[in-house]
Order: C-alpha cells, then sequence, then structure tokens
C-alpha cells in the first residue's frame, strides 16, 4: 500500500511539472506572437510615416498667435499629390483669402513631379480649400469682424486624402515673440532639471 501511494504521488508530481513546462511554453509562444505582432505594427507605421509625410509650417506659429484651427481638403492634382507624397512641399509663405463661398490657398510651393512631364501645373498656383458651408461662413465674419488672418500650419494625409490645416490668428507684435522664446527657453529647461541633464 505505502509503494502504491508512493508511485501516485510520484505520477502527480510528474504531472503538475508537466503541466507547469506547457504553461511556460504557451506564455513564450504567447510573448513571442506577441512581440513579432509589435515590431511588425511599429514596421507598418514607420512605413505609413515614409508614404504619409506631414509638412508643417513652423513661422506661423511663431509670427502668428492663432486662436483656431480648422481641417480642410485641398483640391490637388495627381502630379501635385505625388510629389506631396515625397514630401516636396513648402507651406512657409502661404497664406489663405476667402472669395465669395470659397477658401483659397495661394503660395503653397509643391514642386513639380520628375515624371509628371506635362501633366505637371505651376507650382505656386492657387489650390481650393474643401470645407463646409458653416465653416467658410464662420471663417468669414471671424475675419471680417476681428481682422483675423488665415495661415496654413500643417500639410499631411489622412486616409489617403491630403488635408490641409488652417488657423484663424492675428499677427504677434516684437515683444509677444520674445515672450514666446522666453516660454519656450523656460520649458527646455524645465524639461531638463526633470532628465538631469545639463
Amino acid at each position: 500500500m505505502p509503494a502504491l501511494l508512493g508511485c501516485l504521488l510520484y505520477e502527480i508530481a510528474l504531472l503538475c511539472v508537466l503541466i507547469a513546462l506547457l504553461c511556460v511554453l504557451l506564455c513564450s509562444v504567447f510573448c513571442y506572437n506577441n512581440l513579432i505582432m509589435a515590431t511588425a505594427a511599429k514596421e507598418k507605421e514607420k512605413e505609413e510615416k515614409k508614404r504619409n509625410p506631414t509638412m508643417l509650417n513652423r513661422k506661423a506659429r511663431h509670427e502668428y498667435a492663432l486662436e483656431e484651427t480648422y481641417v480642410a481638403g485641398i483640391a490637388l492634382t495627381g502630379t501635385e499629390i505625388k510629389s506631396v507624397r515625397l514630401g516636396l512641399a513648402n507651406l512657409q509663405d502661404s497664406f489663405c483669402r476667402v472669395q465669395g463661398r470659397e477658401v483659397w490657398v495661394y503660395n503653397l510651393y509643391i514642386a513639380p513631379y520628375e515624371q509628371g512631364n506635362r501633366y505637371n501645373v505651376e507650382p505656386r498656383r492657387q489650390r481650393k480649400l474643401l470645407l463646409h458651408k458653416w465653416q467658410i461662413t464662420k471663417i468669414t465674419t471671424r475675419v471680417n469682424e476681428r481682422g483675423l488672418s488665415v495661415i496654413p500650419t500643417k500639410l499631411f494625409f489622412e486616409n489617403g486624402f491630403a488635408k490641409l490645416e488652417i488657423g484663424l490668428g492675428r499677427g504677434k507684435k516684437l515683444w509677444d515673440k520674445r515672450e514666446s522664446i522666453a516660454d519656450r527657453d523656460r520649458e527646455r529647461d524645465q524639461r531638463r532639471e526633470v532628465f538631469g541633464r545639463e
């Protein structure tokens, strides 16, 4: 009887060890799959960023105190879209105007596409922005009543469509610019102190 009990305990212990090994194996397979999926997602995200670059107008936030922003579609030709996907656009000196019931962006530079030949258009032509009527009327009233400017701040892709973020703002004076530079320096110094950098 004690020998039978000893064999039974031995088999139970062996079964527990096998179950533990099986659990470890399943956990390692699960973790390995999650690691592979995470790296694949990161690579896919990097590919998306390469295909869909974002162009910023950094001077806009420096020279204007932006109050509101809107995201508008932009009417582009096929070769212009290809150039924008390659990151060959510049928002630096661009501005927007409301004409009638439409909003247009001027002086937005999109380089000609190399393989575009006769389908290329003028690089700095005016381009129509696609907004809802209520957005256009709101922008029009703000520009007319308060004397605000409409400035493009960012050109990006959303679900495969080119979008332009425009901001309504007032031009900063020289002391405003100095104040924003001082605020930025203060924030940078605080971040350095938090992370212990010199």
